[in-house]
């Protein structure tokens, strides 16, 4: 073997401060004690892997240490003999190593077990040396018959492993091993010999097989494994023996080992698509799943759970209940992978079984604490709602029950059931009535203000009977408190001690020396000065701190967009009213009411009683309601609004989600497979589908080591060639960028544009950002005239934009050093960043949640809001959340969610508010993120995108 062919091998870390001649490495291997003759190999074999071989040591190691009887000097010495340079100059081997070969002959005959074994595991790893094993065969062979089963299974890796690089050294090694398995007992020699049979003599296999038929269930676990092997290797080919493997295969689903349960699993749908088969595979992935401590595992085989029921759906319906026993596990991801097969395979059949499962689920979180309790009672929540949703005969035995989660301290779950109980009383009318009732009975248990908003939608909307709107006001009535709010509150201040007794109090202690109350100036509303003492104020923090009802601590807390919402369902209330009942003394008795409750609102969040004022947004909102009450005999247009048209855009949105979802799940069920013109026409008639696909290892391995990779279009390539240097200067260099996954391979192409040769060329890269350089280039020659191409590596670890600068240093004609610089290299972000969905609900989390926040002003001549959401999705790789019917319509203003994901996991938000004027559009765009350069990356991709924009043609 030449020197140029000789292995590679991973370059290891030299301490350079401490380099020892060549005479000191001699020195210490003749003189030393074993411990410096250890520490001195270990050198040696450093040296000759980083590229030094020094060969002149070859006959000091074999001369010093090779005699040595230390057990790790013999394991070093195996170290170095496979990477030390066995062949000269011309490619013979050198005289020295027979004296290697008789010491390693004499190591396989040595008494000792453990050296023999170690021995035979060393022989594997230089089984490319034909020379050095050709005289070691027979001892090989030996091996074979030892009394110790180490040395034995060592023996049989080793002829394998030199049958299969020089079959000619061993040509009968088939019958060998087979005669060896027939007569071996221990099972890992039994294993490793059948492994031989079937990697190089699969008809031997095949024979072992059917003679052990009836004994492979009880046979080793890795026996059993290789068999499996086998089967699944034969039956690539159209094997007469396939009714015996299924049969064989049905057995083994029921072994003690999980490992081949679930190996048999997975081979026995690729034998046959008999429903029994297929069911037996279910079942055990079922029951591995449910039984398998390890999370990893439980997640695979729901991974391939899931796979068997997209192609045999029909026949697993019926193993749904069993399915759901793997929501036991304490992990939350397995719990949500588990629970989405569930909600795939409930039908009609089964539904009612699955929801009372999940409700006895669901009162277990009320009732005991388990892991991550919320999130799973949230999950179990959301499962009921899509199971309601899609059966609606289960509707009305779950909506009473989930709403006794109303009132929960968890603000998600009780938010799940709000939009659970939304979209019941819209798609099921027969339950409105009972459902409105039971919210009412409700109202006093719920803290969470989004909860009380929901609530009220749903109240002022589907409440329409004089009964129910008459209960929904005495039940608002019941959690706001006493009306008017600032008058309460104010009759509860005067009412609290403050004077008198108190006072003097008060006063003793200021003056033996506690705190003093100051006083400060505060302009009345007439203008006049009024002075609050520290008792006052503490008095009014007193009545702050009371106790109140739920609603009545939210407006006063400064939360008056619930009150705006109030308001609102309180006008539809009235309106409602006014529409069935005759009698006008009622209806203004509830007209008044409401205009109470709504002043009394405005009033509070202007007094001193609330944290916050009221905000002019829901101010105006709420001054609305007020003028539409008071307008009720005119009838205006807004009362269409305020009946129908709020309640039209929510049942819109409803059919836009459900239309989405059906246009998914086809997309899924249609994908079209992409063909060449001239690939091979498959005729069905022809061929046997009698099992599903089977997984092909070897094309597995191929698409892991890129073999399959579609080749770019070299046109396309040109368009990611950047410039680095000038035409004048003395190198030109230009770099293709090409995006690989998480690296980035730069490809440098250097021109010498000078007549003189260039020596010592160094390209020197540096990143700025999450890069990172995984090699420098190495040092080049460059002739006159001539060029080079050099490539260097970046590896890529989050999504942030990216700069690659560097320069080129060579020396010239008298070795003078010359320098140029070179253009920078931005990364494109946009290769990280792919479009992505998420629910509502998951989106505002994400938007509260994440902290860093970049704002881009709006700065476009596109002067159609709906062109330039286009032209931001399609420059940020972003998809849009908000629905088509929500900015449907001609409107003078746009607002849009849109969300993407990086490669890393990474999520990016995106909030697009823009406003139609006389010069434009104008608005901005928000960005959150939970990293900084995400947001940041984002925010100049979005601003070059509109200085990039050219105004449309008119």
């Amino acid at each position: 073997m030449s020197g140029a062919e000789a292995t590679c091998y991973t370059i290891v870390h030299e301490d350079s401060a401490e380099s020892p001649t060549t005479q000191d490495l001699r020195n210490a291997l003749q003189k030393g004690s074993d411990e410096v003759k250890l520490e001195t190999l270990r050198r040696i074999i450093t040296s000759t892997i980083n590229g030094s071989p020094q060969p002149q040591l070859l006959m000091p190691v074999i001369q010093y240490v090779m005699p040595s009887k230390n057990k790790q000097l013999k394991k070093l010495l195996h170290f170095y003999w496979e990477v030390c340079p066995k062949y000269d100059d011309d490619g013979k081997l050198k005289q020295e190593m027979i004296l290697v070969v008789n010491a390693i002959r004499n190591d396989l005959q040595h008494p000792n077990e453990y050296i023999r074994g170690e021995t035979l595991r060393f022989l594997q790893k230089i089984s490319r040396d034909a020379e050095l094993l050709e005289p070691l065969i027979p001892t090989c062979r030996a091996c074979l018959e030892h009394r110790h089963s180490y040395v034995r299974k060592n023996a049989v890796f080793a002829i394998y492993t030199i049958y299969r690089s020089f079959e000619h050294l061993i040509p009968d090694a088939p019958e060998l091993i087979q005669t060896f398995l027939a007569a071996e007992s221990d099972a890992t020699c039994r294993r490793n010999a059948f492994v031989f049979l079937a990697n190089c003599a699969m008809n031997r296999a095949v024979e072992y097989v059917l003679q052990v038929y009836d004994q492979i269930p009880g046979l080793d676990e890795l026996l059993q494994m290789a068999v499996i092997e086998v089967i699944r290797l034969d039956c690539k080919t159209d094997s007469t023996h396939r009714p015996r493997w299924i049969r064989c295969i049905f057995e083994l689903v029921n072994a003690t080992s999980h490992t081949v349960r679930y190996e048999a699993a997975s081979i026995l749908t690729t034998l046959t698509q008999n429903p029994a088969a297929v069911k037996a595979a279910a079942s055990c992935f079922i029951t591995l799943a449910a039984k398998e401590s390890d999370n990893n595992v439980k997640l695979i085989v729901l991974d391939r759970l899931d796979a068997l029921y997209s192609k045999h759906g029909h026949v697993l319906d019926g193993l749904v209940m069993d399915v759901i026993q793997v929501l036991s596990s304490a992990d939350m991801e397995v719990r949500r992978k588990a629970m989405n097969l569930v909600l795939r395979m409930v039908s009609s059949r089964n539904v009612e079984e699955v929801v009372l499962f999940l409700k006895k689920q669901l009162q277990r979180t009320q009732e005991q604490e388990f892991e991550k309790n919320s999130e799973y009672r949230q999950l179990l929540i959301q499962s009921i709602h899509v199971c309601a949703i899609k059966f609606s005969e289960v509707a009305a035995s779950v909506v009473h029950a989930l709403m006794d989660f109303l009132g929960d301290s968890n603000n998600p779950s009780a938010l799940d059931v709000v939009s659970f109980v939304r979209e019941v009383v819209e798609k099921f009318p027969n339950l409105r009535q009972t459902i409105c009732e039971r919210l009412i009975q409700t109202l006093p248990e719920m803290k969470s203000a989004k909860v009380f908003r929901g609530v009220f939608w749903i109240l002022g909307e589907y409440v329409e009977d004089l009964t129910g709107i008459t209960e929904t006001f005495q039940g608002i009535r019941q959690i706001i408190g006493e009306i008017p709010i600032l008058a309460g509150e104010q009759k509860l201040l005067d009412e609290t001690p403050g004077n008198g007794e108190a006072d003097g109090d008060a006063l003793k202690e200021s003056t033996n020396g506690s705190a003093v109350p100051s006083s400060k100036p505060k302009v009345l509303a007439d203008g006049t000065y009024a002075t609050e003492t520290a008792f006052t104020s503490a008095k009014l923090e007193a009545v702050k701190a009371a106790a109140k009802p739920p609603l009545r601590t939210l407006l006063l807390g400064g939360d008056f967009f619930t009150g705006a919402i109030l308001c609102a369902a309180l006008t539809k209330l009235v309106l409602r009213f006014d529409e069935l009942a005759t009698d006008r003394k009622r209806v203004n008795a509830l007209k008044a009411e409401a205009m109470l409750m709504m002043t009394s609102i405005i009033r509070a969040g202007q007094s001193k009683f609330v944290t916050h004022p009221i905000d002019e947004d829901s101010l105006e909102r709420i001054l609305n309601c007020i003028q539409t009450l008071s307008e009720l005999e005119e009838k205006p247009p807004v009362h269409e609004i305020f009946l129908h048209d709020t309640r039209s855009a929510y049942s819109y949105m409803l059919t836009a989600q459900e239309k989405r979802a059906a246009e998914k799940k086809a997309a899924e069920e249609t994908k079209e497979a992409i063909v060449q013109v001239d690939d091979l026409l498959t005729f069905r008639q022809f061929s046997k589908k009698t099992a599903d696909d089977a997984i092909d290892f070897d094309e597995d391995i191929s698409k892991a080591t890129g073999a399959g990779d579609i080749q770019e279009d070299f046109i396309s390539n040109l368009s990611r060639i950047s410039q680095l240097t000038g035409f004048s200067d003395p190198i030109y260099a230009e770099a293709y960028v090409k995006v690989q996954g998480f690296d980035i391979l730069l490809d440098v192409l250097l021109v010498n544009q000078t007549p003189n040769t260039l020596q010592n060329l160094c390209l020197d890269f540096a990143t700025l950002g999450d890069l990172k350089l995984v090699e420098r280039p190495s040092v080049y020659t460059i002739a006159p005239h001539s060029f080079q191409s050099i490539k260097a590596t970046i590896k890529v670890s989050s999504t942030e934009t990216g700069v690659i600068f560097g320069s080129i240093l060579w020396e010239g004609p008298n070795m003078s050093e010359s320098c140029v610089i070179l253009n920078d290299i931005h990364i494109d972000i946009m290769d990280y960043i792919k479009p992505a969905y998420c629910t509502e609900a998951q989106f505002r989390a994400m938007w509260t949640e994440f902290e860093w926040e970049n704002r881009v002003n709006v700065n476009t001549s596109i002067s159609d809001p709906r062109e330039y959401l286009k032209h931001i999705m399609t420059s940020t790789n972003m998809s849009c959340l908000t629905p088509e019917g929500a900015m449907s319509g001609d409107c003078g203003f746009l607002s849009a969610n849109m969300y993407a994901r990086s490669l890393f996991g990474e999520d990016a938000l995106a909030n697009l508010s823009v406003e139609t004027c006389e010069t434009g559009l104008t608005g901005h765009v928000r960005i959150r993120s939970k990293t900084q350069g995400i947001a940041l990356s984002l925010g100049d991709r979005i601003t070059m995108a509109q200085k990039d924009n050219k105004p449309p043609a008119p």
